[in-house]
């Protein structure tokens, strides 16, 4: 039988190939961002206070001199793809010598700022982590298991719960994510002020809590997450930490935040989620209400970058059996919990802020 290759223009089988290349070497992007963070390299460019060049960042790397131009190549394909600028730095004797210096990305990956995604990194890219999507076959024929459960032999969050150092991975992850969130919350007053209480349910170590607490100092804020989150963490006057399993119940307050939750979960639990977060809410028509961050899909909007990691988040998201939702199958589980209405506002470049009322 003739393949159906055949019929096709030798340019348009090339163009195929290529796009088969390009992503089969696409692993390439998360080892070298990984090995830039593993190797410390922001820090080192960022601590040295001027573009580095080749050769002094090979001396502190101290690495052997044959692995030169290994390092050389990392680092002008992490340039490429936006991590470093590559400069020309003029050395003593007179030679031209190519040299690093810090883009917004890698400023982002210095450790020690207060802005810091370098635990994203260092999370996702932990081989148990991120080897689990080699079991992707595996999982799709599997009627129930999550991929981590296929790959891990537990749900994703009671193997948490089973291994603390992975745990700390995860915590510091979601913490260095919160403070970019933070960010943008900053210019969120009207979300808040006539307020008095809020519960961030799934706050984790009480990063975005902080900011909400320290912006208004008459708010009292409870952070609600797994016991084995809080058990060891302290609160003050206007911050206090609660265990509990959402499911079951969430302490009472005017409204309830719920930042990058929901997409970890089916539409009926979900649903569960909400009716409770309606129970906790204040029935005050005034402040009562649900505050969510989280993707909202919307492919006629967004730009083609942005629509991309969109659909990769939303594969990651079904592989814990959640998902990344459009704008109706949001507004559908509102109804389904017996909400009346809900307003959605641009948050970030990635994110939505939507508030869903009683």
């Amino acid at each position: 039988m003739a393949s159906s290759i055949n019929s096709r223009k030798p340019s348009e089988i090339f163009k195929a190939q290529a796009l088969i290349y390009k992503h089969m070497y696409t692993f390439l992007d998360p080892m070298c961002l990984k090995w830039c963070v593993e190797m410390n390299i922001p820090n080192i460019i960022h601590n040295h206070g001027q573009p580095i060049s080749l050769s002094n960042l090979v001396s502190i790397l101290q690495v052997p001199s044959t692995k030169a131009g290994n390092v050389q190549r990392l680092m002008r394909y992490l340039a490429h793809n936006g991590f470093f600028e590559i400069v020309t730095n003029q050395d003593i004797e007179n030679e031209q010598e190519e040299a690093y210096s810090l883009t917004v990305a890698s400023e982002l990956l210095v450790k020690g700022n207060e802005l810091c995604l370098a635990p994203m990194v260092e999370f996702y890219f932990n081989p148990t982590i991120s080897g689990s999507y080699n079991q992707l076959k595996k999982w799709i024929y599997e009627e129930d298991l999550t991929l981590f459960g296929v790959a891990l032999g537990s749900d994703f969050w009671e193997f948490l719960n089973k291994n603390p150092e992975h745990n700390k991975l995860f915590n510091d992850a979601m913490a260095s994510d919160s403070k970019m969130i933070n960010l943008a919350m900053k210019d969120c007053n009207l979300v808040f002020e006539e307020l008095e209480s809020v519960v961030d349910v799934g706050g984790g170590t009480g990063t975005t809590a902080k900011i909400i607490c320290e912006t208004f100092p008459k708010l009292k804020c409870v952070v609600f997450d797994r016991p084995k989150v809080v058990e060891n963490l302290c609160g003050n006057n206007n911050l206090t930490y609660v265990g509990g399993d959402m499911f079951t119940y969430i302490p009472r307050a005017d409204a309830v935040l719920l930042k990058w939750i929901l997409h970890d979960f089916t539409d009926k639990d979900c649903i569960k989620i909400l009716e409770k977060c309606k129970e906790a809410v204040t029935s005050d028509v005034k402040k009562g209400k649900v505050i969510i961050i989280d993707l909202v899909m919307n492919k006629k909007k967004d730009e083609n970058q942005i629509t991309q990691l969109k659909l990769q988040m939303d594969i990651g998201m079904a592989c814990l059996n959640g998902k990344e939702r459009n704008e109706e199958e949001w507004k559908k589980l509102f109804v389904e919990a017996g909400f009346k209405d809900y307003k959605i506002s641009p948050f970030t470049e990635l994110l939505s802020l939507i508030e869903i009322y009683p």
